[in-house]
């Protein structure tokens, strides 16, 4: 008798694997990887959000605006009557000798529509192909951007999908009281709009007398201050920088021990940073987050290395969110809430509860017949789909997998395929039994025989499931985990594993001389 052959060794393996990673999800440990619980199954908040995506383009003409202020600016280009709204950019260049250097950083600028007249006018738009594609990068940008934020805020597998053109689908797991929910709202739907603009020296003392209109005629805008929206700014309207420089934000304390962010900005970023300070010293830089006024400090000299800080009464809650999403990036443009719904935990026990009975009950009618038709290979065939669930449930909690009802159903169904490949081979040895042959040869060809049916049916299941996952959202693709994760462990348990204890133990079978009680059904 060869105990030790290798079908047996990787069996017990992976079966001693699947115990020993299920066992933090069964117990729920605080160590060790768990099987995290879906909306379905644990309760938490469904929200559905739609993108303005028109603000993504007019946030498109004012980022080209700053380019083009930039670069005027640092290859002394002359132009004046600079100004741009949400669809166009307009002004007019003083030296038609500079016409080729503009035109040709122009033409680095994809999908722009360049019209200029005999004085040197230029008015430039954005071209129709390139308005949808900056739509439609918009939500993509947008569900990367929050999917990066629950993800460093630490919700248990968050769900964000696309839904439609410009919907968002969010769905929240675990969320236990209003605090959380009002903390994910917020980091969710935060802009995270970071600039960094000048102060208008000129004209700033006269803020409180000048309307919206009257200040952007001068080329700035009006910005409340964070502390108090009583107080106003008056700031030129292109920031010096953006968000999209910004490569990093962490929370920091203060002298007096009050949060504050600390951020630092992009290789490029920090040279214009640097460039602008070294010729603004003395006037003032406004620090700006999502439309107000944070900070407007004095520069008191170039300042290099990239670095700066937003501080503002935050919370240390606050500071960690406004860090978090800095870090993860500006959405593109706002979102707004169109459905919110709140998912009881009492709707998941009672999935948890069905789904458990369902599988419970049919895992033990299952035994039970395995055990009365084909007696002690009945039970091998139990200690295989035993093995199975256990393999599952490990290889899930490993990589963080979430399970839903529709997983579980999958579970549920991969237990009868685990089966149906059991009962195939026992099948197969009980015909070559009652053909006389030896128990030996009759288990060889058995699985020999039954290998091609195992393989077609788990085959063509598994590339389901593959396409199941690649084209479903949600709880679709947990079903298709579930069921490929299946599939591939009975390969090793009903296939593999049960092979390897009956050769194992073909010699003693053999020598009981009793197939009945092995297989059920007497030797012809």
């Amino acid at each position: 008798m060869n105990f030790f052959n290798y079908r047996v060794i990787i069996f017990l393996l992976c079966s001693v694997f699947g115990i020993v990673f299920t066992i933090p999800s069964i117990i729920q440990s605080d160590f060790g990887q768990k099987v995290s619980l879906g909306l379905d199954l644990q309760g938490g908040m469904h929200i559905r959000l739609g993108v303005k995506t028109d603000e993504a383009v007019q946030n498109k003409i004012k980022s080209i605006s700053t380019s083009l202020k930039y670069f005027a600016q640092k290859d002394n280009i002359l132009i004046e009557d600079f100004r741009f709204d949400e669809s166009s950019i307009k002004f007019v260049l003083l030296d038609s000798d500079e016409m080729k250097k503009l035109d040709d950083e122009l033409s680095t600028i994809q999908g722009l529509d360049i019209i200029k007249d005999d004085l040197l006018n230029y008015t430039i738009t954005l071209q129709v192909q390139e308005i949808e594609l900056v739509k439609d990068m918009a939500v993509s940008q947008a569900v990367e951007t929050i999917r990066n934020r629950l993800d460093q805020f630490g919700l248990a597998e968050p769900t964000v999908i696309r839904q439609g053109i410009s919907d968002i689908v969010v769905e929240l797991p675990g969320i236990k009281n209003a605090e959380e929910e009002k903390q994910a709202r917020e980091l969710i739907a935060r802009p995270a709009n970071l600039e960094l603009m000048a102060v208008d020296e000129v004209r700033d003392d006269q803020v409180y007398s000048l309307n919206e209109r009257t200040a952007r005629d001068y080329g700035s805008i009006i910005v409340p201050d964070a502390k108090d929206d009583k107080i106003k700014h008056l700031l030129k309207e292109l920031p010096i920088l953006t968000g999209e420089d910004v490569v990093d934000a962490r929370v920091a304390f203060d002298e007096s021990n009050q949060p504050i962010i600390n951020f630092t900005l992009s290789s490029a970023g920090a040279r214009i940073f640097g460039d602008f300070t070294a010729k603004n010293i003395g006037n003032r830089l406004a620090i700006v987050l999502d439309g107000k006024v944070y900070s407007s400090p004095v520069i008191r000299e170039r300042i290099g290395g990239g670095s700066g800080q937003i501080s503002g009464g935050f919370t240390i809650i606050e500071a960690g969110n406004v860090a978090i999403a800095l870090r993860s990036g500006a959405l593109p443009a706002s979102v707004e809430m169109l459905e919110k719904r709140s998912v009881g935990p009492s709707l998941g026990a009672d999935s948890i509860k069905a789904s458990m009975i369902a599988l419970v009950g049919g895992f033990v009618l299952v035994m039970i017949f395995m055990i009365v038709y084909y007696g002690y290979a009945g039970i091998i065939s139990n200690l295989a789909l035993i093995s199975n669930i256990f393999i599952i449930l490990a290889v899930m909690a490993l990589f963080g997998a979430t399970l839903t009802l529709p997983g579980m159903a999958g579970i549920v169904l991969t237990v009868g395929m685990a089966v149906d490949a059991n009962v195939i081979i026992n099948e197969r040895i009980r015909e070559f039994l009652k053909e006389g042959k030896s128990v030996a040869k009759a288990i060889e060809d058995g699985y020999a025989n039954a290998m091609r049916a195992i393989l077609d049916a788990n085959i063509t299941t598994l590339l389901a499931a593959v396409i199941l996952y690649a084209y479903g959202t949600g709880p679709i693709k947990g079903f298709a985990i579930t069921i490929s994760i299946g599939i591939l462990a009975s390969m090793i348990t009903a296939i593999l594993g049960t092979h390897g204890v009956y050769l194992t133990l073909s010699h003693k079978i053999t020598k009981a001389k009793n197939t009945r009680k092995w297989f059920g059904l007497k030797q012809g």
